[in-house]
């Protein structure tokens, strides 16, 4: 396991915000060059329309830390950083659009369905997810083929029937159910929401040459940050608003979703997703100063208001 103990995580302050923002730029300055305009210039439009629309840059950045927590570098990571995004964008047109969660703003503004038209946001959705892999495949520097390979394998999983999409089927098929059980619910949101998470902070790992054994500690750690921050987006839909979210609140409960407040209530609700991130946390055991910034990103997701 990487050892760099020179940093106590328990006395030296870490800026996660500085963070944050410097890691954000690095990436929203790559994914503006890796999706310049061309022809047909209306699709090109219409996918940096939802890619350049801001957000967290959640993914991106957890592919990052994780692969200079392995001892890999922004530079290798960052291909694989800009395909994560292109999938969560991807996930989020198809999301919104009226055969799905039916959503009017995303990110603070109208949906890319509602600019372009549910025809053009459909094929801008597929344009992403299939250039993501290319990116990966064409951009990635400095590593292993073999380990890229994995990458891509992973990512083909995590987006697929074993993931996100089968985590969407189940939440559609399940909505309007009052008798939706535990079990159904986080198999939903580990497939949903969980998935992607978990393999962007392996993907930097692997790029980066991690064992075996610090990959496994990683997944753990993504893992259960994942199912947090599904469990907090349910407790945000009921408790802020929408021009705080940048997206329509209440739709849960309008669509008749099952949600963790539903089943648990509120309090408890963030209780366990207090536990969740203690643990995620706790997997992070021995990796040294390097960790300082998935620590961070643990306690923002648990902190987060929007």
């Amino acid at each position: 396991m990487v050892q760099t103990d020179s940093l106590d995580p328990k006395t030296s302050a870490f800026d996660l915000s500085a963070y944050l923002s410097d890691r954000r730029q690095q990436v929203e300055a790559a994914i503006d060059q890796a999706l310049a305009i061309q022809y047909p210039e209306t699709l090109y439009e219409a996918m940096r329309y939802s890619m350049l629309a801001g957000g967290k840059r959640l993914r991106p950045i957890l592919c990052l830390a994780s692969c200079e927590l392995a001892g890999g570098t922004i530079t290798t990571a960052m291909p694989t950083a800009c395909a994560l995004e292109m999938i969560h964008t991807m996930s989020l047109i198809h999301d919104d659009l009226p055969a799905m969660d039916n959503d009017d703003y995303r990110r603070g503004r109208l949906t890319n369905h509602k600019v372009y038209g549910e025809d053009v946001a459909i094929l801008a959705g597929d344009a992403l997810l299939t250039y993501a892999f290319e990116h990966v495949a064409a951009q990635t520097q400095d590593a292993d083929p073999e380990r890229v390979l994995r990458v891509i394998a992973n990512l083909a999983r995590a987006v697929g029937g074993e993931g996100l999409v089968g985590g969407q089927i189940v939440d559609l098929a399940s909505e309007g159910n009052p008798d939706i059980t535990l079990d159904t619910l986080t198999y939903i949101h580990n497939h949903k929401t969980a998935a992607l998470l978990e393999v962007s902070v392996t993907s930097g790992a692997i790029l980066a040459g991690a064992t075996d054994t610090d990959v496994e500690q990683l997944r753990q750690y993504a893992q259960r940050i994942g199912l947090a921050f599904q469990i907090v987006d349910d407790i945000l839909d009921i408790t802020a608003t929408s021009e705080t979210l940048g997206k329509s609140a209440g739709k849960d409960v309008a669509a008749q979703k099952a949600t963790y407040p539903s089943l648990w209530g509120l309090e408890e609700s963030r209780h366990q997703a207090q536990t969740l991130i203690a643990s995620a946390k706790a997997a992070l055991d021995g990796f040294g100063e390097l960790r300082q910034p998935l620590l961070a990103i643990a306690d923002y997701i648990i902190n987060r208001t929007y």
